[in-house]
């Protein structure tokens, strides 16, 4: 692993900021590099996954039909967006998005925490009966009782679900 310290951070401009650049092979997806910025100072934090080798856009869509498919790799850049369209829900890429090596379950605890906040933070009560309902189908899943579809539609490539169940479709490039 690579390491530069006591660079400015663009964030609160002190010299705190940590660089990282590790390189490491994923199985059947080949050589990776993951990068990190993070300051001490004020927090800052932001990482991406990139593939060694320039890639074809492509839509990954995988079903989640048991608990051992919680523990499938996943793997994102910060230019995919992630869609579970059986809950109308999805986490599409910005400024702040940070690629990540996570799993299915771990990409199922980010929108359950996106659900449970806005379930909080609902004030209609027909809006918190939904998110409740949610909530409810996710823990469903998670059980194994019923499947879920995941689709990661990404411009650059560098995402993919490791899975032979996954189904890897090449998108067309806009132009």
């Amino acid at each position: 692993m690579e390491k530069v310290e006591n660079q400015p951070c663009p964030v609160c401009n002190k010299k705190t900021l940590t660089l990282t650049q590790e390189e490491t092979d994923i199985p059947y997806f080949g050589k990776t590099f993951i990068f990190s910025m993070s300051c001490s100072s004020c927090d800052y934090h932001k990482s991406d996954v990139e593939a060694a080798e320039q890639k074809e856009p492509v839509r990954i869509t995988f079903t989640v039909e048991n608990q051992k498919d919680l523990n499938v790799r996943v793997v994102r850049s910060s230019e995919a967006t992630i869609k579970v369209p059986q809950m109308r829900m999805d986490v599409r890429p910005g400024p702040a998005s940070n690629g990540e090596i996570t799993n299915v379950e771990g990409v199922l605890n980010k929108f359950e925490k996106v659900i449970e906040d806005e379930k909080e933070d609902a004030e209609d009560e027909a809006v918190k009966k939904h998110a409740k309902n949610l909530l409810k189908k996710l823990r469903k899943v998670k059980w194994g009782d019923i499947p879920l579809k995941i689709v990661i539609e990404d411009p650059s490539g560098n995402s993919a679900i490791i899975s032979d169940k996954a189904v890897v479709e090449k998108l067309k490039v806009k132009g």
